[in-house]
């Protein structure tokens, strides 16, 4: 096997601020490639974040070090436990690889990765959000006009303005669902519950409310907020792999599992089940990625309550082709692949990874 990693330089189409980092229009990911012997070609990406840690040159370092011939398409499970012996592998890093080997393995067996796990894709049924990062309350009203043809608005919250925001939405989109992330903006359980009874007192449409408090907040404080609050309550920062689910049954309605956070397609279905037994709605989420590994994410809808799969949309250019999001519907009847994650170059001389 050949593990060729680079780094993936993209541009947003706005300014793109959450509570918990400072406002940026670009972003960088990496993009991973794995080739076996047999010339089959496989892809992945890593979307490191600084809120856990992790960057771009780091995972590059990593992935440059990895002992590529200790992994194979043939057994996508032994090479994970490969992955999970090697010190220090940041999980941004271990998600790309998941991705690429899940990619190749589907490949080899003629099949799209949603059929080869078993759970095949409803076309024309899954719809996912469009974030609104923080800004001001006029630029938020222009954000929410422009995603006019979007059907679900998520809008972030944790910040001064917050009542002022959520406001200039709803001059500009009265009566559309929002579902209110606060990316542990919110410090307090008291300012918590505060919020969430202005917005349920304000507004009859909205979906839920991720991640009110930080993701350090005791048990006590998540089950005083659960108890108490008008609005369902849905994990982000709290939750991270299937580990993760007893505590989140206790504190949260629902959970928003993300790939870059589990460390690859393989751990996110794992998580989804049990969050699923555990009496937990699902969603699935994404940071700013592009659609190498939103495509991933969407082969896992039918375990999803809700979708949040948008970061391809938020740049401006996105350099692959994979699902599609017309009106907020994810599709795949466009992609240029039809197996593995189904997603090729938008471009016929993209510059693919090096090592």
């Amino acid at each position: 096997m050949k593990l060729n990693a680079s780094a993936c330089d993209l541009q947003l189409a706005n300014v793109w601020k959450i509570a918990s980092t400072l406002g940026s229009r670009t972003h960088r990911t990496v993009i991973v490639r794995l080739t076996d012997t047999d010339g089959v070609a496989a892809i992945g990406e890593a979307a490191p974040s600084v809120l856990y840690g992790e960057n771009v040159e780091g995972v590059l370092k990593c992935l440059h070090q990895l002992d590529a011939a200790r992994l194979t398409f043939a057994d996508v499970p032994h090479s994970m436990n490969f992955l999970e012996t090697v010190p220090g592998l940041p999980v941004a890093a271990k998600c790309a690889v998941n991705l690429a080997l899940l990619d190749g393995a589907a490949k080899r067996a003629g099949q799209p990765l949603h059929d080869f796990l078993g759970l095949g894709f409803r076309e024309n049924q899954h719809v996912t959000s469009f974030s609104i990062g923080i800004d001001t309350p006029t630029v938020i009203r222009k954000k929410v006009l422009d995603a006019a043809p979007y059907p679900i608005l998520k809008l972030k919250v944790g910040d001064a303005r917050d009542r002022e925001n959520f406001s200039a939405l709803r001059a500009a989109a009265p009566a559309k669902p929002v579902r209110v992330d606060a990316n542990e903006g919110w410090q307090t359980k008291e300012a918590a519950l505060r919020m969430l009874e202005w917005l349920a007192a304000t507004d009859k449409h909205i979906q839920f409310v991720e991640q009110p408090l930080p993701r350090d907040a005791s048990d006590a404080d998540l089950i005083w907020l659960k108890a108490r609050s008008p609005l369902p309550l849905f994990a982000d920062e709290s939750c991270h792999t299937i580990k993760d689910i007893p505590r989140c049954a206790a504190g949260f309605h629902g959970v928003n599992v993300k790939l870059v956070k589990t460390g690859g397609v393989s751990m996110a279905y794992e998580t989804l089940a049990a969050a699923r037994k555990a009496g937990l709605k699902t969603m699935i989420g994404c940071m700013i990625e592009t659609s190498v590994l939103i495509s991933a994410a969407a082969h896992l809808a039918e375990l999803a309550d809700h979708l949040d799969l948008d970061g391809n949309l938020l740049l401006a250019a996105d350099p692959f082709v994979g699902v599609s999001s017309e009106k907020g519907v994810l599709s795949f009847t466009g992609a240029t692949e039809k197996h593995g994650l189904r997603v090729g170059p938008r471009l016929k001389d993209l510059n693919l990874p090096t090592r």
